[in-house]
């Protein structure tokens, strides 16, 4: 029980910072198989069109990395994390 109340203070102070914290649905779509980037555009209550627009490619190549069909250069994938204001550890799927 001890370890619950620490994690939960752990928790709070950094949300207090200003650290986001992963949302049980972010998560759980993830661990579903969903893509990372397509889940957190989502959450994010962002277009293709947008996030594409604020990472400085084209809807869709966008869509390409989403569906799989493309993996995404690495300049890529950095521009659209920074758009998801996200590191890019974040939404590189691990095999």
């Amino acid at each position: 029980m001890l370890q619950d109340i620490q994690d939960y203070d752990a928790a709070k102070k950094a949300a207090g910072n200003g650290e986001e914290l992963v949302p049980s649905e972010v998560t759980y779509a993830i661990l579903d198989g969903g893509n990372p980037i397509k889940t957190w555009r989502d959450y994010r209550r962002l277009t293709q069109q947008e996030l594409a627009s604020r990472a400085g490619i084209s809807a869709s190549y966008l869509s390409q990395i989403e569906s799989g069909k493309r993996t995404g250069t690495t300049a890529a994938l950095a521009a659209i994390a920074a758009a998801l204001n996200l590191a890019l550890d974040d939404i590189v799927e691990m095999e």
